[in-house]
């Protein structure tokens, strides 16, 4: 059934989102890196508070990959469980990321204008926070449709049968791993400039 889905208008709209993302964060790092070489710019230095992030995405990239063998497997309780740890799990990495541009900001007085290399720090981090901001409405809305539409066998079997739910969670998971592949790049982007 997910053949006869390839060329859906989700399908087509994420892969568009990826495409022209994907192209935004290598502009952006092309240009750092370029005002970096030109300008003789020294970098920023990551925050620790970047890498332990890292690892909490990665948990939530896991967890709703979880959720996604629960549906497969027509786990009801399994399903809206591991949707829940992703949503707090997204939420925390949030969280731990206002705490490492404190951290940044307060501790260390580096801010936007404090150097070009800075700016691009805050403005890749903070483009990257927007998009894990605009997944998390869809993670709660999956969570709140699963809670509603699972109460009783019948509609625990009509929403695992539905192959519009199967590609939308599928769409979700591919749009979650590629929000954690990009913030891996950009901390090892950074603090690979670091080193350099």
């Amino acid at each position: 059934m997910e053949e006869d889905l390839t060329f859906h208008p989700h399908n087509v709209m994420l892969f568009l989102l990826l495409f022209g993302l994907t192209f935004l964060f290598l502009a952006l790092t092309a240009s750092y890196l370029y005002i970096r070489v030109t300008m003789n710019v020294p970098p920023v230095r990551l925050p620790w508070l970047f890498l332990l992030n890292t690892t909490i995405l990665l948990g939530s990239s896991y967890t709703l990959m979880q959720a996604k063998k629960a549906y497969q497997s027509d786990d009801t309780l399994g399903y809206q469980r591991q949707l829940k740890r992703t949503i707090w799990l997204s939420v925390l990495f949030l969280v731990m990321q206002g705490m490492a541009w404190l951290w940044l900001f307060h501790l260390n007085q580096v801010s936007m204008q404090s150097s070009t290399t800075a700016g691009f720090l805050y403005v890749l981090s903070i483009a990257h926070f927007a998009h894990v901001v605009a997944g998390l409405p869809f993670l709660v809305a999956f969570y709140r449709t699963a809670q509603k539409r699972m109460v009783d066998p019948i509609t625990v079997l009509i929403y695992f049968s539905d192959p519009e739910k199967r590609l939308k969670l599928r769409l979700l998971t591919i749009y979650w791993h590629f929000l954690d592949l990009l913030w891996i790049y950009l901390v090892l982007f950074l603090g690979g400039n670091w080193l350099i």
